[in-house]
């Protein structure tokens, strides 16, 4: 089972939108000093969208070796092609990834019927883990906690990165889910700031944006829940607050990127259509982040 502080990593650039290998390799290496409990690779805050397949994988396989096993590398590898989904995803396994995280189709509008075939040839198709991924205001689909009970019973589907923003539907899926399959589903959050009110439902960690700017301390507020201290995660989460609160002043992953880069961690690039924070955003990012921590 994955759990605590899962980091939904940035891609590092360069100004012209080169990937920045040996950013990528440094920031690996700071989320396992600092505590990270697993990180995602090439999901939406990596940018996804607009790296091409050869990138994409070159970005996960990178991550995987550069992990080396120490935690658990969970590529996305989601695409609103049922076909490029497979090929990716194989890919991963491939390279070894422990898990792959898989988004709901966007665009196309699938059906609740068209939801689960999508993500049944998937796991038909492959042996790695896969973790599906809800997040209806990014795709304009929203997978419903019926659907995500019925593709619990297929093996391979081991859990779900929950970002309807309802935090109720983490009440919903579990119940969904047979008493058979519940053992072995489980539920991630996917909104940094319903994470501590997901996991007091059910959830057992978060795939997280805040991890990349503060990853010791999105790591102790998970652990500290999980380890039964709930008022020492209750103190973390509203020391917390204010950075998931700013991290989306623009859409994501541009702050976060912003972020890392004023912090001197990795390049300042990242592709359009995204463009960089604008100043009027800096000198409050700079203050939230100082406020709660800033692990540099």
């Amino acid at each position: 089972m994955l759990t605590g502080s899962i980091v939904a990593l940035v891609t590092p650039m360069h100004e012209n939108g080169e990937v920045a290998w040996d950013a990528l390799d440094e920031l690996i290496e700071w989320h396992v000093a600092n505590g990270t409990h697993g990180i995602v690779p090439m999901g939406t805050t990596g940018e996804s969208a607009t790296l091409d397949t050869q990138e994409h994988l070159q970005v996960i396989k990178r991550t995987i070796d550069r992990v080396a096993g120490r935690v658990p590398v969970i590529a996305g590898t989601g695409s609103n092609s049922t076909a490029e989904a497979i090929h990716q995803t194989q890919e991963a396994e491939a390279a070894g990834a422990d898990a792959c995280l898989l988004v709901t189709p966007y665009y196309n509008r699938p059906t609740q019927e068209g939801l689960f075939r999508h993500f049944e040839a998937i796991a038909t198709a492959t042996s790695v883990p896969i973790v599906l991924y809800n997040v209806p205001p990014r795709t304009g689909c929203d997978m419903t906690a019926e659907t995500v009970g019925r593709l619990a019973s297929i093996q391979g589907v081991v859990g779900i990165k929950e970002a309807c923003g309802d935090t109720a539907r983490v009440t919903q899926i579990l119940a969904a889910v047979s008493d058979q399959d519940a053992e072995n589903f489980f539920v991630l959050s996917g909104e940094d700031a319903q994470t501590l009110q997901m996991m007091e439902l059910g959830a057992v960690g978060t795939i997280s944006v805040t991890a990349n700017v503060l990853p010791a301390e999105m790591s102790a507020f998970c652990s500290a829940h999980l380890g039964g201290d709930l008022s020492q995660a209750q103190a973390l989460d509203q020391q917390l607050q204010p950075v998931h609160d700013i991290m989306f002043v623009e859409s994501s992953p541009t702050p976060a990127k912003w972020a890392l880069a004023d912090m001197g961690r990795i390049p300042g690039g990242i592709r359009l259509p995204l463009i960089p924070l604008s100043s009027e955003h800096h000198e409050a990012v700079r203050q939230r982040l100082q406020s709660a921590g800033n692990s540099q």
